[in-house]
Order: structure tokens, then C-alpha cells, then sequence
């Protein structure tokens, strides 16, 4: 299969991540409904990235299940900042390097926190953002540990 070489993509490779690429059909505003849909996988698998920012201004990412919404204010008082928010487009594709999207956790121009909720790891696979919109990454969930600085947070609802 013929897929794009994002810096995902290079990242999961230096790193000796196995990984299954899908391609679908990029739907504007399809989000991980139409994505779990065309690759009739189950949405709640289908992890999403999201990109926060505190009151002073950080950014941070949020990696939550595709049918789950984040609490601004649990994901706050659970990593102890005053607010988060989420980032405008502009400003997350400034810091990811990546489209709204097509947003990946993995090879983002800038370095920031990773959170992601705690049940993900109870899943067998996961599919993730593979750094371009219609690309989706199957995955292990102790990847994300693996390649990532993160921290579990339970911000779901």
C-alpha cells in the first residue's frame, strides 16, 4: 500500500514501531465518525489528537477516543493549571507543524505534553492520526508510552 511519508510516519520508523497505515476519504468536519465509518472499525478506538492551550498560553496535546469529548476543567485541575482550552486551527497547525485534521501526536514541530485518558490503554489497537488528513495509523496502545512523554489523565466525557 502506498502511503504518505509524514514526520509521523519517519517517527514511527526510527523508532521500529509497527504500525498498519489506512487511507479513507478525508470528510470536512467527518471527525473520527466518518474515519471509524469508512474503515468499519469502532469510533471508540479511533483516537483523536487534540490540541490544547493553558491560560499562559502553552500548548499541550490531548489524546482522547473518538466518541468521548474533553473536560476543560478536569484536564486543568488534573494537570494543575488555572484553564485549557482549545487552540484555535491556526495556532495548533503553527505548533504541530500538521492540518487540523490530519493533527498527529507523533513528529510535531514543536515539542509539548502529551496527555492521554487512561482507558486508551485498555484497548488492544488503536488507530491515530498518521499526520495527514484521510490517514489514520493502526497501532498498539503502549506505542503511544513508548513514543511519547506522556501522562494518563481521565478528562472523558
Amino acid at each position: 500500500m502506498d502511503y504518505p511519508i509524514t514526520p509521523a510516519v519517519r517517527l514511527l520508523r526510527a523508532k521500529k514501531v509497527e504500525f498498519t497505515p489506512h487511507l479513507y476519504d478525508y470528510v470536512e468536519k467527518g471527525g473520527t465518525a466518518e474515519s471509524a465509518k469508512q474503515l468499519a472499525v469502532d469510533e471508540h478506538t479511533v483516537v483523536k489528537t487534540l490540541v490544547f492551550e493553558t491560560n499562559e498560553k502553552k500548548p499541550l496535546i490531548v489524546l482522547m477516543h473518538g466518541d468521548r469529548s474533553v473536560s476543560s476543567k478536569n484536564l486543568a485541575r488534573q494537570i494543575g493549571v488555572k484553564s485549557a482550552e482549545p487552540a484555535t486551527p491556526e495556532r495548533a497547525n503553527k505548533w504541530t507543524g500538521y492540518m487540523v485534521g490530519g493533527t498527529s501526536p507523533f513528529g510535531t514541530r514543536t515539542q509539548m505534553p502529551v496527555y492521554a485518558e487512561k482507558t486508551i490503554f485498555d484497548l488492544e489497537t488503536i488507530c491515530v492520526n498518521g499526520g495527514k488528513r484521510g490517514f489514520l495509523v493502526e497501532i498498539r496502545p503502549e506505542v503511544l508510552r513508548e513514543a511519547l512523554n506522556l501522562q494518563e489523565v481521565e478528562v472523558g466525557i
